[in-house]
């Protein structure tokens, strides 16, 4: 978004917020709970199958060395993590070294809302959304007994009051999308069961909120069809060489996921609900990408071969034998913040931190709220559009 175009929009927002809003105070998250996929996992599919899955260069940016991040560095729930004040996110799977006291991340690479056994034939997750959410509800109650027998592990673990004062986001549904497509599926088949990936979605919500949750902060789908995997298929692209037909299921999957949870807070009055436009601030990076500075939007800064860098077979990472010695092939770029996309997938460190100073201060949230004011309800003020 150009500056002075923001600045408009913040004005706006801001003209939007009647006085009451404006004088709340921010909130005091004390924990985060993340639910997601590989755009926010920091450990879980590394703890379950090794380094393998983040190889080096993954890290190279922000740690020095592979975090467990399909990322060069910090992904956007870590940029959330350090807005709030709180400590980045351990993998819930990850039991090397980890503290839990300030929360706990449960997404997974290649999640998906949908516990389809299909997909997982596919390399999709088996911890979909719904494993995501049992392996919180043992955790919130293994998470007391911890604490009340005392010990060495005792504040390792969160006191009974963060639960119900945490933030819990959500970003996932990009791989129910992609999923489909893999199944040989048309557009309209995959969208004709977009409802019921909404309706499993909104039941977690619904569950999460059963055992205490309240605020609630849920990134919409990105445009997939602009994210250079995708483009080695022949669909028709739009003017800026998006896979169109991809972005038309996304946009009709947020379509579907607004209107589901603009009915949700009919139905949980004590929740604070807010919708990100994850969708609209990517594809403004991506389509505006050279003018923002991140130079061509498709190419991969962590890649071997292909038009832009990519070759699903040669990944970021993977290595080859030369001479008797195992070396690295799909390489990083010299200067990764140069670039939005990281490995053909995901978005880079800086990419990531674009975005995320796009959407912090609620420009693109429903309703127009910073993130460190996403536990007010409707009812603390009437600030919806």
């Amino acid at each position: 978004m150009e500056p002075i175009f923001k600045l408009l929009v913040l004005v706006y927002v801001t003209l939007l917020l009647p006085v009451s809003i404006l004088s709340l105070p921010e909130c005091n998250f004390p924990a985060v709970f993340n639910f997601g996929d590989s755009n926010s996992d920091t450990g879980a599919l590394v703890a379950m199958f090794g380094q393998d899955v983040a190889p080096p260069p993954n890290g190279i940016t922000f740690f020095g060395s592979p975090a467990d991040r399909v990322c060069d560095g910090r992904l956007m729930i870590d940029f959330i993590a350090e807005g709030l004040g709180v400590p980045y996110l351990n993998a819930f799977l990850d039991s090397m070294g980890t503290n839990f006291s300030h929360g706990a991340n449960f997404a997974t690479i290649a999640s998906t809302i949908q516990s389809n056994t299909t997909f997982f034939q596919y390399g999709y997750s088996p911890i979909s959304l719904d494993i995501q959410y049992a392996q919180f509800s043992n955790f919130l109650k293994r998470a007391q007994i911890i604490r009340q027998k005392g010990g060495v592990f005792k504040d390792m673990f969160p006191e009974e009051y963060k639960f119900s004062s945490a933030l819990y986001t959500f970003d996932i549904g990009q791989n129910d999308l992609t999923a489909g497509y893999d199944l040989n599926m048309s557009t309209e088949q995959v969208k004709a069961y977009v409802p019921d990936v909404i309706s499993e979605f909104i039941t977690t919500i619904k569950n999460v909120y059963d055992l205490g949750g309240r605020a609630f902060w849920i990134h919409n789908t990105g445009p997939v069809g602009c994210l250079t995997y995708t483009m080695d298929t022949q669909a028709q692209v739009d003017k800026h060489g998006c896979v169109a037909p991809f972005n038309d299921v996304s946009q009709y999957f947020n379509r579907k996921l607004k209107e589901a949870i603009v009915q949700l807070r009919e139905e949980l009055h004590s929740a604070a609900i807010t919708y990100v436009d994850i969708y609209s601030v990517k594809y403004t990076l991506i389509t505006q990408s050279e003018k923002l500075g991140f130079g061509v939007p498709f190419l991969v800064c962590c890649g071997h071969g292909g038009k832009y860098n990519f070759n699903s077979a040669m990944r970021c990472g993977s290595t080859e034998i030369v001479n008797g010695t195992e070396i690295v092939i799909a390489k990083s770029c010299e200067d990764p913040s140069s670039l939005v996309n990281w490995d053909g997938v995901h978005f880079t460190e800086a990419a990531n931190r674009w975005i995320y100073n796009e959407i912090v201060d609620g420009a693109y949230s429903d309703p127009p709220v910073p993130l460190k004011m996403a536990c007010h309800r409707k009812d603390d003020s009437q600030f919806y559009l």
